[in-house]
C-alpha cells in the first residue's frame, strides 16, 4: 500500500498525463511532427510510471514542456507553478489518500487543515502586520501544508501552534 508521499507523487504525474492527453487529443492545428513527438514522449512517460520508474517519467514530462516551448506551440500546456502543481496534485490524490490513510488519521489531518486555513485567512486580513511577520506566516503555513501532504499530523499540529502564536501576538483570534 502506498504512503502519502507516494500518493502525492503519483497524483502529480497523473495530472500531467491528463493535461497532456487533453492537449494532444485537441485539434489545434499546430505542427503535427512536434505533436507526434510529444505523444511518443507521453506514452514513454506513462510506460515508465507504470513500471515504477517515476524519475524517468518526470524527466520525460519535463522534456515535453521544454519541447513544446522550443517549438512555440501556442496552445501547449505550460508547466504549472509550484504552488499550483501542489494544489492540483492534492486534488488528484485526495481520493487515493482516503483509501490509504486510516480514518482517524484523516480526521486529524482534516482538523489541522481547516484550522490552518481559518487562522491563515484571519492573519492575511489583519491590518498593520509588518512584512517580516507576513513572511513568517507564509513560512509556517508552508511547513504545515508540507506536513499535511506527507500525512504527518504531529508536525502539522506543531506548525499550526506556531501560527496561532503569531496570531495571538498580532491580536488575531486563532
Amino acid at each position: 500500500m502506498p504512503d502519502a508521499y507516494e500518493a502525492m507523487a503519483d497524483a502529480e504525474l497523473s495530472k500531467a498525463f491528463d493535461v497532456w492527453s487533453g492537449y494532444l487529443d485537441a485539434r489545434t492545428g499546430e505542427d503535427p511532427q512536434v505533436r507526434a513527438r510529444l505523444r511518443s514522449l507521453l506514452e514513454s512517460a506513462r510506460e515508465s510510471a507504470s513500471e515504477g520508474d517515476f524519475s524517468t517519467a518526470r524527466a520525460l514530462v519535463a522534456d515535453m514542456y521544454d519541447d513544446a516551448r522550443e517549438a512555440a506551440l501556442r496552445w501547449a500546456p505550460s508547466p504549472p507553478r509550484p504552488c499550483e502543481a501542489d494544489r492540483q496534485a492534492r486534488d488528484y490524490a485526495k481520493d487515493v489518500l482516503r483509501q490509504v490513510l486510516p480514518l482517524g488519521l484523516q480526521d486529524r489531518l482534516d482538523h489541522v487543515a481547516v484550522s490552518l486555513s481559518v487562522t491563515g485567512r484571519r492573519l492575511q486580513a489583519a491590518p498593520d502586520i509588518d512584512a517580516a511577520t507576513r513572511q513568517d506566516i507564509l513560512y509556517v503555513t508552508a511547513r504545515a501544508e508540507m506536513a499535511l501532504d506527507l500525512a504527518h499530523p504531529t508536525a502539522a499540529r506543531r506548525e499550526l501552534e506556531r501560527l496561532e502564536v503569531i496570531a495571538r501576538r498580532c491580536g488575531v483570534e486563532p
